[in-house]
């Protein structure tokens, strides 16, 4: 009994963080510590195409060209809805895995996670 009780302990300490999170109260309070400069947006926007348009398409719909093959809703980063994320949300859900969304913390640093939630901030109707 103990050494599956060990077993079962170490395996969910080992899976542990492949689980998906939620977006937490402490998340949704962060705040951008990044500004929306010209230069910011430029290099968002090149992070954003490489990163996010297959999935989310060129002006944040939903549409891109792995859409399709996607599970549950890649949003619509133009509607209110979205918009009326905090920044802190935003981040939160793209630096970690939430829901069918993948995590981008190994391939992107937190500056540029911040300066792509800058980004998407443009794509508003």
């Amino acid at each position: 009994m103990k050494k599956l009780l060990l077993l079962a302990v170490f395996t969910l300490g080992l899976f542990g963080s492949v689980v998906a999170q939620e977006v937490t109260e402490k998340d949704k309070k962060m705040k951008n510590p990044t500004e929306a400069t010209k230069e910011n947006l430029r290099e968002a926007k090149n992070l954003y195409a490489v990163n996010c348009k297959a999935c989310h398409g060129t002006l944040g719909l939903g549409d891109g060209t792995k859409a399709k093959n996607m599970k549950g809703d890649l949003g619509d980063f133009s509607s209110a809805k979205f918009q009326d994320q905090t920044d802190g949300t935003l981040f939160a859900k793209t630096k970690n895995k939430i829901g069918d969304h993948p995590g981008f913390s190994k391939k992107l640093s937190d500056e540029d996670i911040w300066i792509v939630v800058n980004y998407v901030r443009t794509l508003k109707k």
